[in-house]
């Protein structure tokens, strides 16, 4: 537990020492105000009890009207404290959580983590623990810790109440009774420690239930997004029934635990239930024979009771909170991993640096899977400014992984590649576009304010892509709405619109017909005649808008020069200047 209590701290202690502090303080500052307020205004309802009881066992009708009068101050007081209480309470769990989610956000985004983490699969749902997870940590781990702390103040206050109430302890049933100072407060004690070390042990299996129904549940809800990310593609191939019993394997598994989480609850719920109504006739077995040996009045049995039943609920706060807590504990196991998977270096073979020089320099490259085995072994080759390569082999050989590893994102292998300052684009067989206005697709990922309209809309047309101009302020999933091809030619026109020095195509055209995959490499030549490119391709007909060729076959690699250089330069009549 005392490791847990570090980790969990090392998560939360961030936001209350960042930038953000001084105001956090001050909230918790003003809730714990209030939740003293709140115990002090319960611990006078004790008192009213007892005057109010002692008014009517003496038949006393000024006392009880006076005592009425004070019942509404004393409610009017808790309204306030209790509708103000909340409202502070969620200004500072919001601060707090936008405060961690921006700082996972960061993190999980800075250095390509999420992609590498996606593909070494060290953590299970990413996106579960920054939006949930995050989200029960700092609701969760506040009104706990205040609860725990206003539980501290009830139980001050009130065992000195029932202190002061039990001097003389008269055993039930009997007549014996003899000095006892501070028995009821003894006896709550102990009745509350023996209470929480039974739930300890009965409920321990909770937590782990409880960790394993969050992954479960977020496989499932991964599993639904998936399919409807890939709704075309599942109608076309019939794939309903497929789907649907990976879906109900998931859902069994879910079930399965759910089973386990219910037998826990169930042990845990019985126990709290027949603690609490046994807490109440221990309250009274103890305290009734000093009534009845006329020790204390009826008003002091009622403030006696009730002051016992607030002081056993602050001694018992981790059993009443039980489930609770074991959600809580759950949720800080997955960030405690998440949060070590972030500081995790990522470690990579291929050493990948942005020296400033001129041009992109491979040095020693071996590109290897990622159980080690050997991929492709690719030659010294110095990339100048200007110059075209075209990757070329079989499928498989490893062209697409150059790109990756020149991009960063491939670990496995060993090797130099030095990368000049300049801009560069990295596109892919199928581009990213995110959920937005086709404006803003194209900006990505700069502020589309950046580009010109008038630009935006010439280069539209100059890619074919014209009867899209009227929709550019248009809001949607466009990698849903558009066709494989015009993905394709909207990230040429992304392209033209960025101007990069460097540009890295992986079979971008693969959905173009040979026309249009022409008409797109010309445009490239013709305005951006200083490119330096390096593309991935399948068809030969591209050979001649490349100066170099670079062939990948069979784990080796061999570099030529194109036979007709100056073809790589020629652009077809009737591309727009």
């Amino acid at each position: 537990m005392s490791s847990e209590l570090a980790k969990a701290w090392r998560l939360a202690k961030p936001y209350w020492v960042s930038e953000d502090r001084w105001p956090a303080r001050g909230f918790l500052a003003l809730l714990i105000a209030i939740d003293f307020a709140k115990v002090y205004t319960a611990v006078r309802m004790t008192y009213w009890h007892r005057d109010f009881w002692d008014a009517i066992a003496a038949f006393d009708v000024a006392e009880f009207w006076r005592q009425m009068l004070v019942f509404l101050v004393i409610a009017i007081a808790a309204i306030i404290l209790d509708t103000a209480r909340p409202w502070f309470n969620q200004r500072l769990e919001m601060r707090w959580r936008t405060w961690v989610t921006d700082v996972y956000l960061r993190r999980w985004l800075a250095d390509k983590r999420y992609y590498h983490l996606d593909r070494e699969r060290t953590v299970d749902n990413p996106d579960q623990r920054i939006a949930e997870d995050l989200r029960l940590m700092a609701s969760n781990s506040l009104t706990l810790s205040l609860d725990f702390l206003r539980n501290v103040a009830n139980l001050v206050s009130y065992s000195v109440i029932i202190w002061g109430l039990s001097s003389t302890l008269v055993l039930p049933f009997t007549d014996i009774s003899f000095n006892a100072p501070g028995y009821l407060f003894w006896s709550v004690l102990v009745y509350a420690v023996v209470g929480s070390f039974l739930v300890e042990r009965i409920g321990r299996s909770l937590v782990r239930a409880d960790y394993t129904q969050q992954k479960r549940e977020a496989d499932f809800r991964f599993l639904l997004v998936r399919i409807r990310q890939s709704a075309e593609q599942i109608a076309f191939q019939s794939g309903e029934t497929s789907e649907r019993r990976r879906l109900s394997t998931r859902f069994q598994a879910i079930r399965e635990n759910w089973r386990d989480i219910m037998t826990y609850t169930k042990r845990v719920t019985f126990f709290n239930e027949t603690y609490i109504e046994i807490a109440s006739l221990v309250a009274y077995v103890l305290i009734l024979p000093s009534y009845f040996a006329r020790e204390i009045t009826l008003g002091m049995v009622q403030q006696g009771v009730l002051a016992f039943g607030r002081a056993r609920m602050a001694l018992s706060w981790f059993v009443h909170f039980y489930k609770d807590i074991a959600l809580l504990r759950s949720v800080y196991r997955r960030l405690v991993e998440f949060d070590a998977a972030l500081a995790r270096p990522h470690e990579s073979g291929i050493d990948v640096a942005h020296d400033g020089g001129e041009g992109i320099a491979l040095q020693g490259l071996c590109l290897s899977m990622p159980d080690g085995s050997p991929l492709a072994s690719i030659p010294d080759v110095r990339i100048a400014p200007g110059e075209r390569w075209m990757l070329t082999g079989c499928s498989g050989a490893g062209k697409s992984t150059l790109l990756r590893a020149m991009a960063g994102l491939w670990p496995h292998g060993r090797g130099d590649i030095l990368l000049p300052k300049g801009s560069a684009m990295f596109v892919p067989q199928r581009n990213y576009l995110p959920t937005g206005s086709l404006r803003e697709c194209l900006g990505y990922p700069r502020e589309h304010d950046a580009l010109d309209a008038q630009a935006i809309e010439a280069t539209l047309g100059d890619v074919r892509l014209a009867h899209l101009v009227p929709r550019l302020d248009e809001t949607s999933d466009w990698m849903r709405v558009l066709s494989p091809g015009e993905q394709q030619r909207l990230a040429f026109a992304r392209i033209l619109l960025h101007k990069p020095e460097y540009l890295l195509l992986d079979e971008a055209t693969s959905a173009l017909d040979e026309d249009n995959e022409q008409w797109m490499y010309c445009l490239l030549l013709e305005r951006l005649p200083a490119l330096t490119l390096v593309s991935v391709a399948h068809h030969m007909a591209l050979e001649k808008f490349h100066t170099h060729v670079l062939e990948i076959r069979a784990g080796l690699a061999k570099a030529r020069i194109h036979a007709d250089d100056d073809a790589g330069g020629a652009v077809p009549t009737g591309v727009p200047a």
